[in-house]
């Protein structure tokens, strides 16, 4: 028997633990959390899992027909799992410098867990889809009401209407400050350059206060 590759050793039955990589790097002096937010089936579950370097947590579950007529699945008619809780991930912005990643669930029902998450969140993503830019108003609301700094990634799906930044901006009623750019959520690079616009953009907002 390959005792490697067994889930039996010789004292028992193997615990499953942390891989290596899960370790926090021993270089890491601070750390900042982050929300990543959007309607329901905007990316936010794949966002996290394309650029966490540590295996990601999620909370999906299988949808059933509770949801029908309650949760609006337009454009993601063929989505057969949801996030009830929350994702978790984790990156490194620099050797000292970590980013852990909270990403929200989408359908409004779930939608009281959000205060526990945006608790000491330094800054958000705003994920959004241009078939139904409604979905993200009260998202946007939510943290204008909490004063969380956010930016808005325009997660372009195939079929997705293309709009200019500033009719984005408009349609969404933000502030000229507020950054907007399109990302490919299952692209590790492509998320990986949200989360630096907003680190960017958040020591920004930090300079202008000193």
């Amino acid at each position: 028997m390959d005792f490697k590759s067994s889930d039996t050793l010789r004292d028992g039955p193997r615990t499953p633990g942390p891989l290596s990589e899960d370790h926090l790097p021993d270089t890491v002096t601070a750390a900042v959390k982050v929300v990543i937010v959007g309607g329901f089936g905007v990316g936010k579950t794949t966002m996290v899992g394309s650029v966490s370097e540590i295996r990601p947590l999620t909370t999906e579950e299988t949808m059933t027909q509770a949801g029908i007529g309650v949760d609006d699945n337009y454009g993601s008619e063929t989505k057969t799992a949801t996030t009830v809780a929350m994702d978790f991930g984790r990156i490194s912005i620099t050797d000292e410098l970590v980013l852990y990643l909270f990403g929200t669930p989408g359908q409004e029902r779930f939608w009281f867990l959000w205060n526990g998450l945006f608790e000491g969140a330094l800054g958000a993503v705003v994920l959004i889809d241009t078939r139904r830019l409604e979905v993200s108003f009260d998202v946007i609301g939510r943290l204008e009401e909490r004063g969380v700094p956010f930016v808005i990634a325009n997660n372009a799906f195939p079929d997705g209407p293309r709009f200019p930044p500033e009719e984005l901006r408009q349609a969404l009623d933000l502030d000229p400050e507020v950054p907007i750019l399109e990302c490919d959520a299952r692209r590790r690079a492509s998320s990986r350059d949200v989360l630096m616009t907003l680190m960017r953009y958040l020591h920004e907002l930090a300079l202008a206060r000193v």
